[in-house]
């Protein structure tokens, strides 16, 4: 997926067949030495989130672009992590 525009906590990204979707950006979660954004469809009435990996340019740790986990235990546990930090949050409030 391509990234398009991000403002504050929303982002708009291209998918594979070039049609572009905007997404709440909920959450981003280091993982396993890895990135995943957890995103929420700006459009989707069902709630349910989306978790995508971000990849980094190697040589300075820019962003590169986002795309999709195939791991359905990962992203089950990227997911887990994603619930403990909201309610560890929601805790502190």
């Amino acid at each position: 997926m391509e990234e398009q525009e991000e403002e504050g906590s929303f982002i708009t990204l291209t998918d594979d067949d070039g049609n572009d979707v905007s997404f709440e950006v909920l959450d981003t979660i280091e993982y396993k030495d890895r990135t995943f954004s957890v995103l929420l469809p700006f459009d989707d009435q069902d709630d349910e989130v989306v978790i995508l990996e971000m990849l980094f340019d190697g040589e300075d740790s820019e962003y590169v672009d986002f795309v999709s986990v195939d791991d359905e235990a990962l992203i089950e546990e990227v997911f887990e992590e994603f619930l403990k930090r909201e309610e560890e949050a929601f805790s502190e409030e």
